[in-house]
């Protein structure tokens, strides 16, 4: 006989933690909403961009910093960046990664965006 609870209630009660329901993922979802996506942050919060070489092994990586957006603006703003410098990279958790020391390239792009960006 089956059990009553599905595989993320088994997997919370593995873990000890609680499972939110679909209602307050929808809730979650609406929030993620509210906070915009980058064409709407042009022109008003700073972005800052900076150089990062700390845990890299000596490797130099651009950063940008303090973007106010959901992740899926955030991954196509990443991916424009990323071609625009001809380089790889990675957007996670409200930043962008780009390989390598082009903090005046990814300055010179966000302003010509509309971006109010500062090095720092």
């Amino acid at each position: 006989m089956m059990d009553s609870m599905d595989w993320k209630d088994k997997l919370g009660a593995a873990l000890g933690v609680e499972v939110p329901k679909a209602v307050e993922a929808d809730d979650a979802a609406e929030q993620a909403a509210d906070r915009g996506d980058a064409a709407e942050q042009q022109g008003k919060d700073v972005v800052n961009v900076m150089l990062d070489k700390r845990n890299r092994k000596g490797k130099k990586v651009t950063l940008v910093t303090d973007l106010h957006c959901d992740d899926e603006a955030l991954k196509t703003l990443a991916a424009d960046l990323k071609r625009h410098c001809g380089v790889g990279g990675s957007a996670r958790g409200g930043e962008i990664l780009i390989q390598g020391d082009l903090r005046d390239k990814v300055l010179a792009y966000l302003k010509g965006r509309g971006f109010k960006a500062r090095i720092i």
